[in-house]
């Protein structure tokens, strides 16, 4: 069992474990608390009233946060030769098409957080879609990571969209930011945020959808929000 810092410990005592804030209180608090030497992020964790085990309760979306997470992101892009260039300058790191898939599908290896994809590579990337499928970077024409706009999805996740999906406990978990964003973007990322998933709602979940929120900086303690 690690042992507990102090610097851990005087933060758990600036939150009211038995308190719901609001979330100008809980976002001023996160930021409080976000004294590592490093410019971590700040959190949101929430719980849903689902039942992940039914295919027809999981959710899945996707939303373009207004003030981005602050983050770059490393994007693979799976295309054919014609858009090689197009989705090099618009910044996906790592491009290709069946070659990629077959490097992919030897090493096992993915250097990527997010991966874009045209209808027509689809096919070809079944392959490796078990790979994918296991780290959450199969392309999905649901969150827009499947289209013929290569070029634009590559900008909008630059841009700050982020695609959400449930696990396998019924959770969400999302950075909605840096430790270093003025409050106010901050609060707007997260209420941006919760608009999105609540309109994510399956409509065969018919008891409270959203649980509980919780909001944290990195190593930080979690913080109850009520919206």
């Amino acid at each position: 069992m690690s042992k507990i810092t102090k610097r851990q410990k005087a933060n758990s005592e600036q939150v009211d474990r038995t308190k719901f804030y609001s979330p100008e209180e809980a976002i001023a608090l996160a930021k409080k608390t976000a004294n590592t030497k490093f410019n971590g992020s700040i959190e949101v964790h929430i719980r849903l009233g689902i039942d992940p085990k039914k295919t027809d309760q999981s959710v899945r979306g996707s939303i373009t946060l207004p003030n981005g997470t602050g983050k770059t992101k490393k994007i693979a892009a799976f295309v054919t030769e014609t858009n090689e260039k197009a989705a090099k300058e618009a910044g996906a790191s790592i491009v290709g098409g069946e070659e990629l898939i077959k490097s992919i599908k030897e090493s096992e290896k993915t250097d990527f957080e997010v991966a874009v994809a045209e209808p027509a590579m689809m096919a070809k990337m079944a392959s490796i879609a078990k790979i994918l499928g296991q780290r959450g970077l199969m392309p999905n024409p649901k969150n827009g990571t499947v289209t013929t706009d290569i070029a634009g999805a590559i900008k909008e996740i630059s841009a700050g969209k982020v695609n959400f999906k449930n696990d396998d406990s019924g959770n969400i978990h999302q950075i909605i930011g840096k430790a270093n964003f003025e409050e106010p973007k901050l609060i707007e990322n997260l209420k941006t945020f919760i608009d999105a998933l609540n309109g994510s709602k399956p409509s065969t979940v018919k008891k409270q959808f959203v649980m509980t929120i919780t909001v944290n900086s990195s190593m930080g303690p979690g913080i109850k929000v009520k919206m």
